[in-house]
């Protein structure tokens, strides 16, 4: 089964991004993980498109944009420019989310819905055909190095019973509090994508943990 690291930008040091940015093109990461924030769906700000041009300009890997943002429609558009090839929207954010989700896929990028750890999985059953992928999150959003809700095994569980039953291809990734303790639980649970930011930019050696994370267990 597909296994995707996807080392989460936020955690990077900023001070010294293209060196950070060189080192996922250079490493095991299949993904850039781009956590957008507005301080208003989530109790922090993180960056927009400044950061998103750099990253256009110099990344050589995919693009996860993740907006935890409301009204995130309004900006599908903007991030199709900006470079993103994954654009995701939280379920909780997006009041038309099937619209959204078409919207997204007809500016040429995989579309995402995100739930937050409340968010049951049984809501996703009518819109899973309209994503190409899913975020769980395992840690509540908005700020980095939190620790990982045990909750999310089972509902990376269940998610996987649910895209199976329907017969689709959609991946699940999952959001939080990521370690070499959980990441064979979580691959072995039915995720596909692993976001990894402190347990990857606070490493001694990056690229290894990175190595390391792609192939536990």
């Amino acid at each position: 089964m597909t296994r995707i690291i996807a080392p989460s930008i936020l955690s990077a040091d900023f001070g010294k991004l293209n060196h950070d940015i060189d080192m996922i093109n250079d490493s095991k990461a299949e993904w850039f993980h781009v956590d957008v924030m507005d301080g208003v769906f989530v109790p922090n700000i993180s960056f927009g498109f400044p950061v998103m041009n750099a990253l256009k300009k110099r990344a050589k890997k995919t693009l996860d944009v993740h907006l935890m943002i409301v009204e995130p429609e309004r900006y599908i558009n903007a991030f199709a420019e900006a470079g993103a090839n994954n654009l995701t929207v939280h379920i909780e954010a997006s009041t038309h989310l099937h619209r959204t989700l078409n919207e997204i896929r007809k500016q040429g990028m995989k579309a995402g819905v995100a739930i937050n750890p409340h968010t049951p999985v049984s809501l996703l059953s009518d819109i899973l055909q309209e994503a190409d992928l899913v975020c769980l999150m395992s840690v509540n959003p908005g700020f980095g190095g939190q620790k990982f809700i045990e909750k999310t095994i089972e509902k990376t569980q269940k998610l996987r019973e649910m895209i199976d039953k329907q017969n689709l291809n959609t991946l699940i990734e999952i959001d939080g509090g990521v370690s070499l303790d959980n990441a064979s639980t979580l691959f072995n649970a039915g995720a596909h994508v692993l976001v990894a930011g402190n347990t990857v930019f606070s490493a001694s050696d990056p690229q290894s943990m990175i190595e390391r994370l792609l192939h536990v267990g």
